[in-house]
């Protein structure tokens, strides 16, 4: 098999990705029923990895419950050992540093176990979210600003990741009261129920400082991802903006999205600074209430001063949890507005599925048919109508057409980026929608007039579609696209590093890594879209030398701009309207079909003033 490959003849059997990985794909999935509230749907992913989670909050709350004996303990010292001296007070003091000892790690136990499972979390919702982008179709990436889906991977996923994970710890933190409150009826039950006296409040605060921090928390998600769609753009987007002068405007543009977040995380404070203090002090009320009722209790000798001892700790006990409970409430509110907007993303199916029973694509002899497609990306503007083209295996067909006229369309539903409305595409006889994608896509190599590299090697960038492939392939690859010698005189040769979307490289130079890239895979369908645009003439012409080689032995669809382009092919296909109106030899259909000449004159005229540039 590699040999046909490298040998320069299109391979014909697939071959299914390797399988082997280092990646471990999250051991559940997010609940799918859009019904259920958000906490329930991720809670799959908690019980996955239930064990670290589980012992994270055990740990945590045998540390809490020692915590809560030292004050008694301390109430019983003071009445039996210093009062009426009836134990030892070395019992007591050895018996607080072993509950000191073992609370201090089993603090540490609960902490360790709990990030671990927190960060065990973010792990699997981050790549299951991934997973799900790379299943979506184009439609979904032609509506769906990128800024928008980087926030909710990432600020979105992180916030989720804290409440789902540190809300538990807090909640066990917070059951602290409950625990404190049955040792404190232990001791005297009016005191008990003074001291708690303020719960009822605390709890009506928190539930008016929920409901008042969902809207807003969901506007911050909001505005936050706003913020890194218009960065995300102006990075991308950084040469557009240089060459036209519009750093200022793009800073005001900024300035205004940063400024709807300022405002939002203002409102967002304010309505901590209302109730955030009611939560953290009204225990202290409860505390001047023990003061008070229970210094009265001591002097009628109801009670002895060792119980004032243990609930004024138990009291300041309770204030750290209650400090967290706003926190809590502020961080739940957060996640919900998180959940919100990522379960928006998880929710959407993808337009291009594979069928039940998809087959591998095998051995394709490349017979190519397209019948009666229509298409359209929206029903106002219908692309292709009633379009019938054949291309029989190891022919070379040039599409030619005005711009807009739906030639690249053409290539994507081959590739089957889109499906067609009406009609079939078919290769050999199978309709492409029966195939399994991988086996489609590996048997049908692209090459874009839009030439993207990743900011790996060169010689990675060749090999991303056979990353098994040896060094020597990638370098044949690179001669026969005519990009070996400009990659050798790279100071690091095939392993220099390219930067964001290969912009250290001139567009011909990415183009033709671009042809490296399809060659290298070697397939035995070919799609040219405007593959030669960035190059100049004389390294085209070069490239088409090694094209003609190449193209005997496999079917290539050629989306023509330039005469030059043109020539490679054996027929041409004038497509206007949505629809081929001619097919023939290039001399042929300029001589006899007048719309061609038309054409032509028109693609050559938008040409020129590229070509006479040179390389881009």
């Amino acid at each position: 098999m590699r040999a046909t490959r490298e040998s320069g003849q299109p391979s014909s059997a697939y071959e299914p990705p390797p399988s082997a990985s280092n990646y471990g794909r999250p051991p559940s999935q997010i609940d799918p029923d859009p019904e259920k509230k958000w906490w329930q749907r991720v809670i799959p992913l908690l019980v996955a990895r239930k064990w670290p989670f589980i012992g994270a909050l055990s740990f945590s709350f045998l540390s809490l419950v020692l915590q809560v004996l030292v004050p008694n303990l301390l109430n019983q010292a003071l009445d039996r050992s210093i009062q009426t001296h009836s134990v030892p007070l070395h019992h007591y003091v050895e018996l607080i540093i072993a509950i000191g000892i073992v609370g201090g790690i089993a603090g540490f136990l609960a902490r360790w176990l709990l990030f671990r499972s927190a960060y065990d979390f973010e792990f699997d919702l981050r790549n299951l979210i991934y997973e799900h982008l790379s299943l979506m179709s184009f439609s979904f990436y032609d509506r769906t600003q990128s800024g928008q889906l980087i926030s909710r991977a990432n600020s979105d996923i992180r916030s989720v990741q804290m409440y789902a994970t540190f809300a538990p710890q807090i909640i066990i933190q917070c059951a602290i009261g409950l625990i404190a409150f049955i040792f404190m009826l232990s001791i005297d039950i009016p005191l008990a129920l003074i001291a708690m006296a303020t719960m009822p409040i605390l709890f009506w605060t928190g539930v008016r400082m929920r409901n008042a921090m969902f809207p807003i928390s969901w506007i911050i998600q909001a505005r936050l991802a706003e913020v890194a769609t218009i960065t995300d753009e102006n990075i991308n987007g950084v040469r557009v903006v240089k060459s036209f002068a519009q750093e200022q405007k793009e800073i005001n543009t900024l300035a205004d999205a940063s400024s709807g977040v300022s405002w939002a995380y203002i409102k967002d404070a304010d309505y901590r600074a209302r109730f955030t203090p009611i939560l953290q002090n009204l225990p202290q009320v409860g505390l001047a209430l023990v003061l008070v009722f229970g210094g009265i209790m001591v002097i009628q000798g109801k009670v002895g001063i060792g119980a004032i001892l243990a609930f004024n700790a138990y009291l300041l006990m309770l204030q750290a949890p209650f400090m967290m409970l706003g926190m809590l409430i502020m961080m739940g509110q957060r996640a919900a507005a998180s959940a919100d907007r990522i379960f928006e993303i998880m929710d959407e199916r993808p337009d291009i599925v594979e069928k039940p029973g998809a087959y591998d694509l095998e051995n394709p002899a490349g017979l190519v048919n397209f019948r009666n497609v229509s298409f359209s990306y929206n029903e106002n503007q219908p692309i292709l109508k009633d379009f019938d083209l054949t291309i029989e295996a190891g022919e070379t067909v040039a599409l030619v057409g005005r711009t807009g006229s739906g030639k690249s369309t053409v290539a994507r539903l081959l590739l089957r980026f889109y499906d067609v409305q009406d009609g079939s595409v078919s290769i050999d006889g199978h309709d492409v929608r029966d195939a399994t994608m991988t086996s489609l896509r590996a048997n049908v190599g692209v090459v874009l007039d839009d030439s993207f590299l990743f900011s790996i090697s060169i010689a990675d960038n060749i090999a991303y579609g056979r990353p098994d492939a040896s060094r020597a392939a990638v370098e044949a690859a690179a001669k026969a696209a005519h990009a070996h010698d400009f990659i050798t005189a790279l100071p690091e040769g095939y392993d220099t590093v390219v930067g964001e979307r290969g912009y250290t490289l001139s567009g011909g130079q990415r183009q033709r890594l671009s042809i490296a890239r399809s060659l290298l895979l070697n397939p035995p369908i070919l799609i040219l879209d405007d593959a030669t645009s960035a190059i100049d003439v004389k390294i085209e012409q070069e490239i088409h030398g090694a094209f003609v080689t190449l193209l005997k032995s496999r079917t290539t669809l050629i989306v023509a701009h330039r005469l030059s382009t043109i020539s490679l092919a054996s027929r041409v296909a004038l497509i206007d309207g949505g629809r081929i109106i001619a097919t023939g030899h290039h001399e042929d259909l300029l001589r006899d079909v007048p719309e061609y000449g038309e054409v032509l004159a028109q693609v050559e005229a938008s040409v020129i003033p590229t070509t006479r540039g040179g390389e881009a």
